[in-house]
C-alpha cells in the first residue's frame, strides 16, 4: 500500500506567510504544486494549515490589513470600473469610466497610446504615399533612360550606315530614316 504522503498546495510558495518547505519536512510530506499537476494521488489528508500573506491579495493589495485608512473590498468599485474600461475596450470603443482612480488613470493611459498609434498611422500613411511618388518618379526615370538608351543605339546605327554609305561614295538626304539607309547598304552589297 503507497504512504499518502503528497502535500498539493497552490505555488508559489513564497505567497505564504508559513515555511511551507520547513511544515512538509517536520510532517514527512512532499509538496507538490497544485497548478501544475491536474491529479490528486497519494494526496496527504493532514496537512498543515497555512494563509496567504496579506500584502499579496487583493484586500491587502489595497491596505485593507495595514490600517491606512483606504479599505477597499477586493471586488470594489476600482475593479468595477477598470472592468467597465476593459470590456469597452473589448467593443472597440474607448469608454471614459465614470469612477475609479486605477480606472482613471488607465483610461489616460490607454488614450495617450491610442493617440501615439493613431499619429504613427498617419505618419506611415504620408510615408507610403511619399513612397509611391518616389516610386512612380523612378519608374518615369526607367523609361525616360530606356528611351535615350534605344536613341542613342538606334543613332549609332545610322552613324554607322551613313559611313559605309560614304567610304562607297554614295550620295543620301542628310535626314534619310534608317530604313531607307540601310536599303541603300544592302544595294550596295548587292552591286
Amino acid at each position: 500500500m503507497s504512504k499518502s504522503n503528497i502535500w498539493y498546495l497552490s505555488g508559489p510558495f513564497h505567497q505564504y506567510r508559513e515555511d511551507v518547505k520547513s511544515l512538509a519536512k517536520e510532517r514527512g510530506l512532499r509538496i507538490v504544486d497544485a497548478n501544475a499537476t491536474a491529479g490528486r494521488e497519494d494526496a496527504a489528508r493532514d496537512v498543515p494549515e497555512v494563509t496567504v500573506r496579506p500584502e499579496l491579495t487583493a484586500a491587502g493589495a489595497y491596505g485593507a490589513d495595514s490600517g491606512s485608512g483606504d479599505q477597499r473590498p477586493a471586488g470594489g468599485d476600482d475593479l468595477a470600473a477598470v472592468q467597465a474600461l476593459v470590456d469597452s475596450l473589448a467593443d472597440g470603443e474607448l469608454v471614459k469610466p465614470g469612477s475609479g482612480e486605477t480606472a482613471n488613470r488607465l483610461f489616460g493611459l490607454l488614450t495617450n497610446i491610442h493617440n501615439c498609434v493613431q499619429g504613427l498611422r498617419d505618419q506611415l500613411e504620408s510615408e507610403v504615399e511619399k513612397s509611391r511618388t518616389l516610386q512612380h518618379q523612378i519608374d518615369d526615370l526607367l523609361a525616360q533612360a530606356e528611351q535615350a538608351r534605344q536613341a542613342d543605339a538606334e543613332a549609332k546605327e545610322i552613324a554607322e550606315l551613313k559611313a559605309k554609305l560614304d567610304a562607297a561614295k554614295v550620295t543620301y538626304r542628310a535626314n534619310a530614316s534608317k530604313e531607307s539607309l540601310q536599303k541603300q547598304v544592302d544595294e550596295l552589297s548587292r552591286a
